[in-house]
């Protein structure tokens, strides 16, 4: 971490040609289990990890907001009279679109100076590790302090979720920010998506001899276009066509009723919900009473249902968990919104070197790209660093 802050400092420095006031983080984060659950009021069990994104902010003494990060070679400036939705558009779209957030969400923007920003980042972007949250929960963060806002950080979690539902266009719910902001050190965030209550759960990984293995497949995703928002959709019609205000009210013993009610598809696409929602309380369940070696078989099925009820893997993500399954690991499923991006295992501390050779010469075997496969650890949430 040392480096990436002497890069970030150095690189605002270089940028704007003064000293930063201070610096921000803020982590990625892994869904341990609990995949389009959010958007539909359900429970998730996602963790921080320890790849972050690193921002230095300077205050200005005038009215104009200027981005720029490590992975861009554009300056991005707009005066913040200009501050719309309208005016946000690349990968701008998610700091600027959270400085707007936080103006929906009772900051006075007419009232507070402009800024200048640099960020650098170790998260993976379309790897499905919410590069985007990490971002935007950082810049949320940040802002919160040198405006003196005031705000919580579950409030902060619903400013970076509206700036990606309006700003950047993708619908996601509100579980990237929750954890990238709410994550503690060796624990998940087993959060209600409709209560917004969260509950920290140890994961005991190191004490059971385990590591949690990031399979990268190198397809990338996104949110804003195509197949998550399709999905999106179809969660909406199947609550509306069973009456209810979200498939959080949809039990298991709902599905026959459902299966009658509702066209082949709709009902996969809920049953995958309802049965997720029964993984996570389930899984959370038996990490407090049995450990974390006894969650494999939860992760294989959840894997599963994405694949064949809710259609959200891809070839490169089904060899990565069949391949981890036969070569050591309790249990894998991939992780994040689905479409390429990564997929998790869980593994004995001592096959880790094994699973990783295995995959590499399954994805050669298939004529895929080589994936990128790295440990991580659960980390702590957003931070001034």
């Amino acid at each position: 971490m040392t480096d990436i802050r002497d890069e970030v400092r150095a690189g605002f420095a270089e940028t704007f040609g003064y000293e930063p006031s201070g610096l921000w983080s803020a982590p990625g984060r892994v869904n341990l289990i609990g995949e389009h659950t959010d958007y539909n009021e359900g429970f998730v069990l996602p963790f921080a990890i320890n790849r972050r994104t690193i921002l230095a902010l300077g205050l200005r003494s005038d009215r104009m907001l200027r981005i720029a990060s490590s992975f861009a070679d554009e300056l991005v400036e707009l005066d913040l009279s200009e501050l719309d939705t309208d005016n946000l558009h690349g990968w701008s779209a998610y700091p600027l679109g959270v400085a707007w957030a936080l103006g929906e969400h009772g900051a006075d923007l007419a009232a507070v100076p402009g800024f200048d920003i640099f960020i650098d980042s170790d998260v993976p972007v379309g790897a499905g590790l919410s590069s985007s949250a990490a971002i935007e929960s950082a810049v949320a963060l940040a802002l919160n302090d040198v405006w003196h806002l005031g705000l919580d950080r579950r409030t902060l979690a619903r400013v970076g979720q509206l700036a990606e539902n309006k700003a950047v266009g993708a619908p996601t719910g509100i579980m990237d920010q929750s954890a990238s902001l709410l994550g503690e050190t060796d624990s998940a965030v087993f959060l209600d998506c409709r209560t917004l209550e969260s509950e920290v759960v140890d994961l005991g990984f190191a004490a059971a001899g385990l590591e949690l293995l990031i399979i990268d497949t190198g397809v990338s995703h996104s949110h804003a276009t195509g197949g998550y928002a399709d999905r999106r959709a179809s969660c909406e019609l199947g609550a509306k066509l069973l009456g209810v205000t979200s498939l959080r009210e949809v039990t298991v013993d709902d599905l026959p009723r459902a299966r009658e009610v509702l066209d082949e598809v709709t009902f996969r696409r809920v049953r995958h919900i309802v049965t997720e929602n029964e993984r996570v309380l389930d899984t959370v369940r038996t990490l407090r009473e049995k450990g974390p070696r006894a969650i494999g078989d939860l992760l294989d099925a959840s894997h599963r249902s994405m694949r064949d009820d809710f259609e959200i893997s891809v070839p490169e993500l089904d060899l990565a968990v069949e391949t981890a399954t036969m070569n050591g690991a309790l249990g894998a499923r991939m992780t994040g919104g689905g479409f390429g991006g990564a997929a998790i295992a869980l593994v004995p501390t001592d096959a880790v070197s094994r699973l990783q050779v295995a995959i590499d010469g399954a994805f050669a075997e298939h004529g895929f790209g080589q994936p990128d496969t790295f440990v991580v650890s659960a980390a702590k949430g957003a931070s001034r660093d």
